[in-house]
């Protein structure tokens, strides 16, 4: 009975998951039209758009550090939602009712600051109250409720922002109040949690860093993680390029070829835990990083202008958001299972730092190999990524599953 996973309380903490995706859909879909009206500079406007990964290379691994060690009535994660959640509503208020650039940038700056805040303890709460073998499904929940997060800000923000500029952002900045009297009020860490794992020494926060990185096995699954992240996002930041000046096919057409990703990804979310938990999560994850590099390497064969172009690489991509699905469902509780006692949140902080990394490599250097060797490079780079990915994950052995009683992990 205690192994089982509590359906309710998992679909309770997807609300933190679905306040984190509406949020960035919102942000990465309208600020640069917002900045837009102030910034010319195309390429100013996507450094300020990356601001986001830039903080989380400092702030999500110390916020998760310190998750792992305070004690509060309210828990140890509590404090920090309670902090970054309301924080990131009042500036997702604010910025559409800023008046000059400046006031935008600031409120901007600010709102990422609080995502920063609040979002490396509201994914460790997780696993604090998931029992291990039950990560990967609990994980597929929570990502399913951010799908639809995603979903809420891609078609109503969409018909929102028609009437007019700001109300996507109020969307945002009202669902992160409702999600977050949602988790303060059925979510209590002296209750849910299972137990907090207290380490057998106290530890500062680059001991902890060290301990991450320097573990043979954490070190390529981190590695792993940042490479099929440089390939998704520099696939995903360039496709609408790729298609109108490569494939020549109008915009419209390239964004809903896009969401086919996004829509598969959410239909195989929930599916893709329980393999995780069927077959063991690095098993899932082979299977799902051999899948991509296919199915990538598939869309680099296609030519432009031949017969069913389009519908080929829609059926390509309704086959990258399962493979995607596959991998990201089952990444994350693979690091939770992997950190040492007392380190949880430190994990998973730096987890979110190598996806960061991820996110600010990869689209100048595909950019740059575009200038160099046109576009027809892009699924190819994709595809090269994740082959390295998959490079990697095999080099990963989690001892401390295996202690668990989940040797399938290897």
């Amino acid at each position: 009975m205690e192994n089982r996973l509590d359906y309710k309380k998992t679909f309770i903490l997807g609300f933190g998951f679905f306040a984190i995706s509406i949020t960035w859909s919102v942000y990465n879909a309208f600020m640069p039209l917002l900045l837009g009206t102030y910034i010319v500079d195309k390429a100013l406007i996507g450094f300020i758009m990356t601001i986001d990964n830039y903080l989380a290379l400092f702030i999500q691994p110390t916020v998760g550090f310190y998750s792992d060690k305070i004690k509060t009535r309210f828990g140890r994660r509590m404090p920090f939602i309670m902090i970054g959640m309301p924080l990131a509503a009042v500036f997702m208020f604010l910025i559409p009712n800023t008046h000059s650039m400046w006031a935008l940038i600031f409120a901007l700056v600010l709102m990422n600051l609080s995502m920063s805040l609040y979002r490396s303890p509201v994914i460790a709460l997780m696993p604090d109250i998931t029992p291990m073998e039950q990560r990967s499904k609990a994980n597929s929940i929570i990502n399913f409720m951010g799908g639809i997060g995603s979903l809420i800000a891609y078609f109503i923000g969409g018909k929102l922002y028609d009437l007019n500029k700001g109300y996507p952002f109020l969307l945002s900045g009202a669902l992160i109040v409702f999600s977050f009297l949602v988790l303060f009020t059925k979510i209590k860490e002296e209750r849910d949690v299972l137990a907090y794992e207290k380490a057998e020494e106290e530890r500062n926060l680059l001991q902890g860093l060290k301990i991450a990185l320097s573990n043979r096995s954490t070190a390529f699954l981190l590695l792993a993680i940042c490479s099929w992240f440089i390939g998704f996002n520099g696939v995903e930041t360039f496709f609408t390029l790729y298609a109108t000046q490569y494939l020549g096919i109008k915009a419209s057409d390239a964004t809903l070829t896009l969401s086919f990703i996004s829509l598969s990804f959410l239909l195989f979310a929930i599916p893709a835990g329980m393999i995780g938990t069927r077959i063991g999560k690095k098993n899932t994850i082979r299977i799902g990083v051999s899948a991509a590099i296919l199915l990538l390497f598939g869309v680099f064969l296609v030519q432009p202008g031949s017969p069913s172009m389009l519908l080929l690489i829609r059926v390509l991509f309704l086959g990258v958001g399962f493979a995607w699905a596959s991998i990201n469902i089952n990444s994350y509780p693979l690091v939770a299972d992997m950190s040492p006692v007392g380190l949880l949140g430190t994990f998973t902080g730096v987890y979110y730092l190598f996806s960061s990394l991820a996110n600010i490599i990869s689209p100048p250097l595909l950019g740059k190999l575009i200038d160099l060797l046109g576009y027809k490079i892009t699924f190819l780079y994709g595809a090269g990524w994740f082959a390295l990915a998959f490079l990697f994950i095999n080099l990963v052995h989690d001892h401390r599953a295996e202690l668990n009683g989940n040797a399938k992990e290897s």
